[in-house]
């Protein structure tokens, strides 16, 4: 399924700075994620730093407009901090959870709350799942992936963003009929 908490948490950990584990990583994820099997060989085949640099361009650097900024606030406020973030916290002290290392708008942050929300049956987490798809993700992520498939030159993230486009497809007809 692709809004399963696997899916969900994978979703979370491509908006990371790539590290010397995480070719690794990807390759074992591929035999469970076939759409990553392409990008892992193209991966394989260049030095980490040239990996490492594609992520700082399209998602840390290019002032004053990065590529492909991973917070909602860049996208829906055009500024880093915006009044999405306290909503956001609000919302994950709901569920139980709270942003500490990172920005509360962080697509990594938001993805692992959607994951963490998917994996629970109650009433509750299914509402806050609900508002999360509603008010946050599904105002910004379509936008976000499609920054990806138009500015990387990686297979890695195109991929992703072709990804991200059916996770937000998928999860617009779930809560719509929820």
């Amino acid at each position: 399924m692709i809004t399963d908490r696997q899916t969900l948490r994978l979703h979370a950990l491509l908006p990371c700075m790539p590290d010397v584990d995480s070719l690794e990583l990807l390759t074992e994820l591929s035999t469970q994620h076939p759409w990553l099997k392409t990008a892992v060989d193209e991966l394989a085949r260049i030095p980490l730093p040239q990996w490492q640099g594609e992520y700082t361009r399209l998602f840390v650097s290019g002032f004053p407009n990065t590529l492909a900024p991973p917070y909602e606030s860049v996208h829906r406020h055009r500024s880093m901090f915006g009044p999405v973030v306290d909503a956001l916290s609000a919302l994950y002290q709901s569920a139980g959870l709270a942003a500490e290392q990172m920005p509360a708008d962080y697509l990594g942050v938001e993805l692992e709350c959607a994951a963490f929300l998917s994996d629970s049956r109650s009433p509750e987490a299914a509402i806050l799942r609900q508002r999360l798809w509603r008010e946050h993700l599904g105002k910004w992520l379509p936008a976000f992936a499609a920054d990806l498939r138009n500015h990387s030159r990686l297979q890695i993230y195109r991929s992703w963003g072709d990804r991200l486009s059916l996770l937000c497809a998928t999860t617009e007809k779930e809560t719509a009929y929820a």
